[in-house]
């Protein structure tokens, strides 16, 4: 049998700074208040000269530099991304020829705050179906140009970053189970109301940005993670207990616990990293992946169980052992 694991992982995340304190100043809103909905603190916001191509290209190198593989070793590479740099070619194709890669396919997938895990499960298909040895799945975002940072209800929610896992050939399974999902009904829960052939404007008023019904979202976000966590485990016929670290998408603090405490899960196996990085979209799994094994937290031969809930709506789990 061929599987795939994760033999490295990287992440990038843009040096400017935006905190709570900060937004004070530019709209009605107050740490205190954003911190108790939330458990936001700050986000990290891309550079006038950052694009979700280049931080893309930098949590790959270092995710390349752990694995120990060069740009001749990767034979296909998967972005996650809402926020492409350009209508065409895919910023996946832009990554590529920065990291000296090429032959191989490249693609980016849409799946809003899902997007990494609906690009995990593809390219461990591609492996365990022979198509590819190794491949970079990346999830990358630059929310900060589709934020409107004068509406209080989204604008202290989203910052920008990247994160990226190398997938290798194994004779061991390392991606033991995946699923994804989605649900095109709650479409206008939360979107970005225009689009390229759809006439997108971005002078006009709100149609630009994003726009999210935030209760019945949370809502939603929750019950899902709790049915996305049972069915993986299930698959595996096993147990919520065989879970060493649960590691979600980081979309709000308030979903992260409430999900945690359907899942019996205690908070001391959670990864969080929202506080210090916002939501980053189909950036925050890896986000938080790579800080947890980076500081220790997270090692090798753990499983862990990822979960992601975005727009669409779309959800995603995976349960890997490390």
């Amino acid at each position: 049998m061929i599987y795939a694991r994760i033999a490295g992982i990287g992440s990038y995340l843009p040096e400017k700074v935006v905190t709570n304190h900060d937004l004070e100043k530019s709209i009605d809103t107050s740490d205190e208040w954003i911190r108790e909905r939330t458990g936001i603190k700050r986000r990290h916001i891309a550079g006038d000269d950052e694009t979700t191509a280049s931080m893309g290209v930098v949590a790959a190198q270092r995710a390349m530099e752990m694995a120990g593989v060069g740009p001749d070793d990767i034979d296909l590479i998967v972005l996650g991304t809402a926020t492409p740099d350009k209508v065409f070619p895919a910023t996946a194709c832009i990554i590529q020829r920065r990291l000296e890669v090429s032959g191989g396919p490249a693609f980016d997938v849409h799946a809003v705050c899902s997007g990494f895990l609906y690009a995990l499960d593809i390219a461990n298909r591609y492996i365990r179906t022979g198509g590819a040895r190794t491949a970079i799945v990346i999830g990358s975002e630059t929310l900060s140009r589709i934020t409107n940072w004068e509406d209080r209800g989204t604008a202290v929610l989203f910052g920008d970053g990247a994160g990226a896992v190398v997938l290798q050939v194994a004779e061991e399974p390392g991606i033991l189970a995946t699923h994804i999902h989605a649900d095109g009904r709650y479409e206008e829960l939360l979107h970005v109301e225009q689009g390229i052939s759809v006439g997108y404007d971005v002078t006009r008023a709100g149609g630009a940005y994003i726009q999210m019904e935030g209760n019945a979202v949370f809502r939603r976000a929750v019950a899902t993670f709790d049915k996305i966590a049972r069915e993986t485990v299930a698959d595996l016929d096993g147990h919520l207990d065989d879970i060493d670290w649960f590691v979600p998408h980081q979309a709000n603090m308030r979903i992260i616990r409430a999900a945690a405490k359907r899942l019996q899960m205690p908070m001391e196996r959670v990864i969080a990293t929202v506080d210090e990085h916002a939501n980053t979209s189909g950036a925050s799994i890896p986000l938080a992946l790579d800080l947890a094994v980076r500081d220790g937290r997270i090692e090798r031969g753990q499983n862990l169980l990822f979960a992601a809930f975005g727009a669409g709506f779309t959800w995603g789990s995976a349960m890997v052992k490390f």
